[in-house]
């Protein structure tokens, strides 16, 4: 597939169906990946280390939501090697403003320092990558993100693909039709962050 054929439509229909995309660094089209297990966060929150809690329990960052969701997503690229290409930054800042792609921001001093972006498909949000320019940056974006996501009624978190750093947050794994199964029953439940606008 070719990276320009990437639409919000297609991106929505792919992870109804369990998948999701992947920059080609090399060839510069779109894979798509629907993992035999998924990983996903509880809804009752990240697990939270000591020094974690203390960065929250002091306010280290000023969280926000949706403030510079462009900006989270390029925050997230990584020097080479990048599976986030300009034409998804281009397709999920468009999802962003019909209303279902969304950013939990950390921010200190004015500045963007760590943050969170992903999809909102009814009651599941699919958390995409996070970055941090300061500790705990992107754990503070990811940990209000869950905590925002249980307040308006979201019920499954996912989490892609299983890595250490996920599962020191309490990422679990579950098997690809379970995923299917919970994502069918958590995509019929309307929520503010969905997007929806038809019946």
């Amino acid at each position: 597939m070719r990276a320009e054929e990437l639409t919000p439509e297609l991106v929505r229909a792919a992870y109804l169906a369990g998948a999701f995309p992947m920059g080609d660094p090399e060839t510069g089209g779109i894979a798509w990946y629907a993992p035999r297990l998924r990983a996903l966060f509880p809804i009752e929150g990240v697990r939270v280390s000591r020094s974690l809690a203390r960065s929250i329990r002091r306010g280290k960052f000023e969280v926000r939501f949706d403030s510079a969701f462009e900006s989270v997503m390029r925050g997230c690229l990584r020097p080479r090697d990048n599976w986030i290409t300009d034409e998804m930054i281009c397709v999920y800042t468009e999802i962003h403003r019909q209303g279902w792609a969304h950013s939990a921001e950390s921010w200190r001093d004015g500045e963007l320092v760590g943050g969170v972006y992903g999809l909102c498909l009814g009651a599941c949000f699919c958390a995409e990558s996070m970055f941090h320019r300061e500790t705990d940056a992107s754990k503070v974006a990811l940990w209000a993100l869950v905590e925002k996501c249980r307040e308006i009624g979201i019920t499954l978190v996912d989490a892609q693909i299983m890595n250490p750093h996920l599962e020191s947050l309490g990422a679990f794994e579950v098997p690809h039709e379970d995923y299917i199964r919970l994502l069918q029953l958590a995509h019929s439940v309307r929520t503010e962050w969905d997007g929806r606008t038809w019946a």
